[in-house]
């Protein structure tokens, strides 16, 4: 979605300024969960469509269901989000803002499917392969999918390397088809 991702992206850019200029990276990337996380609750979902509740009282709820530890400028953030009517979009701003973090420490976070669970050992050297290839620091994030018969599909950014037995059929069949 196009639409979530431009008023996502302004919200996320000063987050990340603000996270930038007093080293907190980790501690924003907490609060933007815990805030995700707060939007889905029950509780919370009666509030925000309901217009007997007020800004003020709709940002206390989220406050109070997001635990202790919420910042003065973490409240004015949720304040502000609850305002502009953007909770719709909190979670395009989590995605955004973890994307230029990564950018920043120079991580690049690999979707790596696989047919059968992988073993530490072949972790690791996919991994170290993907490391070479993209000259950055990987982040593994990986799941199983038997239907594709054999081998590993891998995605990072808007790149797709697909090394499945499935991809390679498929890649086989179309060959063929045009012959």
């Amino acid at each position: 979605m196009a639409e979530i991702a431009t008023i996502a992206r302004p919200y996320a850019e000063a987050v990340f300024k603000l996270a930038e200029s007093g080293g907190q990276f980790d501690p924003w990337a907490a609060l933007l969960g815990r805030l995700s996380q707060a939007i889905e609750h029950p509780d919370v979902r009666a509030c925000i469509g309901n217009p007997n509740v007020s800004a003020a009282k709709l940002t206390d709820v989220l406050v109070s269901v997001m635990g202790a530890g919420v910042s003065a400028e973490a409240k004015n953030f949720v304040q502000l989000v609850v305002a502009n009517r953007r909770l719709e979009a909190v979670g395009e701003i989590r995605a955004l803002y973890e994307d230029m973090v990564n950018e920043r420490k120079g991580v690049v976070d690999a979707e790596i499917t696989s047919a059968f669970p992988l073993e530490d050992a072949q972790l690791e050297e996919l991994v170290g392969s993907l490391e070479r290839r993209f000259k950055r620091k990987v982040e593994p994030h990986v799941t199983v999918d038997q239907a594709l018969i054999g081998g590993v599909a891998v995605k990072v950014g808007d790149e797709v390397i697909d090394g499945s037995v499935r991809g390679k059929l498929a890649a086989m069949s179309t060959a063929l088809l045009k012959t």
